[in-house]
């Protein structure tokens, strides 16, 4: 791919504040001012005073599961979280179900509507071995220099209970994966002790951060939430670690919480939730307060677990605000933050912003504010990664990727 030509974009107000123009040179931001000059051979677009927003930040979804642009799925699995995941593992295996191919169009479809930056947890079991992580690893490469692709390593079907899941995840890592995945230690290993040692063992053993699924309620979850903070600090993992959902601190008394909350910040251990309307979901209000990092993301798209789910992160954001009841602007401004700034801190995307040196992945759109993006979800009248423009009006230009 040829390197991104420089680009001037007159005219945008960045996050709503006063209109300026941006320069991007090699793929970065280079200069945001008023009346910028273009130097020779610079592109110009004109923003027409568009609302400017960084490339947006998906921190939690799973590309390789989903079923996005394929005939309707009819659903009619049982309600354990068991059901949902024998009833995929079985419907993969006997479909044939393509990974790489899936994975791509999901990818390509958040791209287009301003995702830059992604993390996507991947599917590693005894039955189908590394066979979803290689599609995975090959949309990633496909899309190098359009997204940043962060691939979790995860074990869907629980580490305990299938022997040689721990070699797989080995393998997973070794072939490309970047962060560790996990799941359950209690409620799917039934042996927390055991599953944390073995999935940290690994994790350190290749120098890869964690992200662990945390579904499980109540005393439950805090029992091993306190289990995971306690091998972040004796292994030094501050800054490493990710709990996704984390249903357990929406229904524990506060104080446990609070004593939960204040660890966590201490340990730089960040929060990922997708908001869900049905389940406990993590305080914004306490966890801001407390310094953890709460992100958001979609989980799964359009796959055998659920119907629900498209790769637009402004949608995602308005859904977070609707599940905390953020109705004013300044509220609003926090749920946008979680698929910005929160996601790029809880993942650790380096290079993340609307400033000098950071780089170039910016989204235009036509909305007023903040929170009238967040609340309209307008289309995409520019998207750039890389300080490239990729895509316009909703839709990708033609020939970025090949088929």
């Amino acid at each position: 791919m040829t390197a991104p030509s420089d680009l001037l974009i007159r005219n945008v107000r960045p996050l709503g504040a006063q209109a300026v123009d941006i320069l991007l040179r090699g793929g970065r931001i280079s200069a945001l001012g008023a009346r910028l000059p273009a130097t020779a051979g610079c592109a110009v677009e004109e923003g027409e005073g568009a609302l400017l927003l960084p490339g947006l930040v998906e921190s939690h979804t799973h590309l390789d599961k989903t079923l996005w642009g394929m005939d309707w799925y009819r659903n009619e699995v049982g309600p354990l979280l068991t059901d949902k995941i024998d009833n995929e593992r079985a419907f993969r295996a006997a479909s044939g179900h393509d990974a790489g191919a899936q994975s791509k169009a999901l990818a390509m479809a958040f791209l287009a509507l301003g995702t830059t930056r992604i993390r996507t947890h991947v599917d590693v079991d005894t039955q189908a071995g590394l066979r979803h992580l290689e599609g995975v690893l090959r949309t990633r490469e496909a899309l190098r220099g359009l997204m940043d692709i962060q691939i979790v390593a995860f074990p869907q079907s629980g580490l305990l209970g299938r022997p040689g899941t721990d070699a797989l995840l080995d393998q997973a890592l070794a072939a490309g994966a970047d962060v560790l995945g996990g799941l359950d230690p209690c409620a799917i290993d039934h042996d927390p002790v055991r599953s944390l040692d073995v999935l940290f063992s690994i994790a350190q053993r290749h120098g890869k951060p964690v992200d662990i699924h945390l579904h499980e309620p109540g005393a439950m979850g805090a029992f091993s939430l306190g289990l995971i903070l306690d091998r972040t600090e004796a292994l030094g993992l501050q800054g490493q670690v990710v709990i996704s959902h984390g249903f357990c601190l929406g229904d524990v008394g506060l104080a446990e919480r609070d004593a939960l909350l204040a660890r966590m910040a201490r340990l730089g251990v960040a929060l990922v939730t997708s908001a869900p309307p049905a389940r406990m979901v993590p305080p914004l209000a306490a966890c801001r307060a407390a310094g953890v990092v709460l992100a958001g993301g979609n989980d799964g798209i359009r796959d055998t677990w659920s119907p629900y789910g498209k790769p637009d992160m402004l949608e995602r954001a308005m859904l977070i605000g609707l599940r905390y009841n953020l109705r004013r602007d300044d509220e609003l401004a926090l749920a946008l933050d979680c698929v910005t700034e929160a996601g790029a801190r809880a993942c650790g995307f380096a290079g993340y912003g609307l400033a000098p040196g950071c780089r170039a992945d910016l989204v235009l759109v036509d909305a007023q504010t903040v929170a009238h993006a967040v609340v309209e979800r307008p289309v995409r009248r520019l998207v750039v990664s890389g300080g490239r423009v990729v895509a316009r009006q909703g839709s990708l230009l033609k020939g970025l990727v090949e088929a």
